[in-house]
């Protein structure tokens, strides 16, 4: 009797994490679309409103090693339904916002509950995706994140025809609960409980199931972790990314529409043209890293990949800050924020090569500097702009943290794990 054939219920897993990142990010941007209607109902000033965006990253960063170690100790599908349904639920009570305390209270418990999908994301694949498929699985997750950021910009000017701002808050917030009805309903922690999975594919992936990373703190090697110059490298490196980044998550359609004249569609367009060139460039870093490291060996095949990318970036963000020409401009900045996200497989296969068994807690540091340059990103444009009133000198400041980002990835070396004298 022939066997039957294989089951693919991790590609559905993938699936769901892929709309979980598309979804994450939807939400997390939209505000940031609508800060001009938020800031005109509101009465609220761009010091005020560079506040509510490093609100979310602030207490982002804060939960997402206790959520992190939360999903480790009891699974991913209740966690991740826990952290989609509180997100979404805050998403709804942004459309209440009645003054700036109130948004300001809201956005930090929207970023409170939002901590710990990332973590709980890898945790899932580290129990159903094999070694093998890690790559590519990682690569097309990062894509869904920057295509929910590309296509949100697009969307609420479509939906701002026939609703208000508020409106849309509610729209976004309802997505998130939907999906978690479904993952909550379909999925199971650990692929030999789910009833659809074939026992070849069980075996498949226990076959190629790498040993889990460790997220206990109490355990972590603390003094190896604080002394290895590694780390701190990797921090600082994730640090400037994240700074440059966050721009394109908060204060890009503002500058696009104030400073570069665009609005309607030309706004919509350009506002998610920088996650098109992010959700791109993330597989192709990851493929690129992952293609030079047999050729090169590890270090370089993860430096380059790294170092070339914070060059670019830097490049393109002092060449697009200059732009007279606004499309140009709009262009150039999306292509620098496209080699901000290149540089991901290589950041993240870097900090495995050197964690070995604690990635997760060596993973969460780096991710942590990360939240802090997003956090103090939007607060210090802000003040750039207010102090020099020049929007051109605060991307220069990106530009030249970039540069910084590029000179970590000299002194990065992937082939001297922690537990190695740094």
């Amino acid at each position: 009797m022939p066997q039957p054939t294989t089951s693919h219920v991790r590609h559905r897993v993938v699936a769901f994490c892929v709309a979980l990142a598309a979804i994450t990010y939807m939400d997390r941007v939209a505000i940031a679309n609508l800060a001009k209607f938020v800031t005109r109902d509101l009465a609220l000033t761009d010091e005020q409103m560079s506040l509510v965006f490093s609100a979310f990253t602030l207490a982002y960063g804060s939960f997402e090693i206790p959520t992190g170690r939360w999903g480790d100790k009891i699974g991913t599908r209740r966690v991740l339904m826990r952290i989609v349904s509180w997100w979404s639920a805050f998403t709804v009570a942004t459309a209440g916002a009645f003054n700036y305390a109130s948004l300001l209270t809201i956005r930090f418990l929207f970023g409170a509950g939002e901590a710990g999908a990332w973590p709980n994301a890898a945790k899932t694949f580290s129990k159903w995706i094999p070694l093998a498929e890690r790559g590519r699985t990682q690569g097309i997750f990062f894509a869904g994140a920057f295509f929910g950021a590309a296509y949100t910009p697009i969307l609420i000017q479509w939906l701002l025809t026939f609703l208000n701002w508020r409106s849309v808050f509610l729209v976004f917030g309802c997505v998130g609960f939907v999906w978690a009805f479904l993952w909550y309903r379909w999925f199971r922690d650990d692929p030999a409980e789910h009833p659809d999975v074939s026992p070849a594919e069980r075996e498949l992936i226990a076959a190629g199931r790498a040993p889990e990373a460790s997220h206990d703190l109490k355990n972590a090697p603390w003094a190896e972790i604080l002394r290895s110059r590694n780390i701190w490298l990797l921090c600082l490196m994730y640090f400037t990314q994240s700074y440059g980044f966050y721009f394109y998550l908060t204060w890009m359609p503002t500058y696009l529409e104030r400073i570069r004249g665009f609005s309607s569609t030309g706004l919509s367009l350009f506002a998610g043209a920088p996650m098109v060139a992010c959700m791109i460039a993330g597989v192709t870093g990851g493929l690129t890293t992952d293609k030079l490291t047999p050729k090169l060996g590890l270090r370089l095949g993860r430096g380059i990949a790294g170092g070339i990318s914070f060059v670019f970036a830097s490049l393109f963000t002092f060449i697009g800050a200059s732009a007279a020409d606004p499309t140009s401009a709009a262009i150039l900045l999306a292509i620098a924020a496209g080699w901000t996200a290149f540089c991901l497989g290589a950041a993240w296969g870097a900090c495995l090569d050197i964690s070995g068994e604690h990635a997760g807690v060596v993973g969460a540091c780096m991710n942590t500097a990360g939240q802090v340059g997003g956090f103090l990103s939007p607060i210090l444009l802000a003040q750039l702009v207010k102090h020099f009133g020049d929007w051109q000198i605060a991307l220069q400041v990106s530009g030249g943290l970039f540069l910084v980002g590029a000179i970590c990835w000299v002194f990065i070396d992937p082939t001297r794990p922690l537990r190695a004298r740094n």
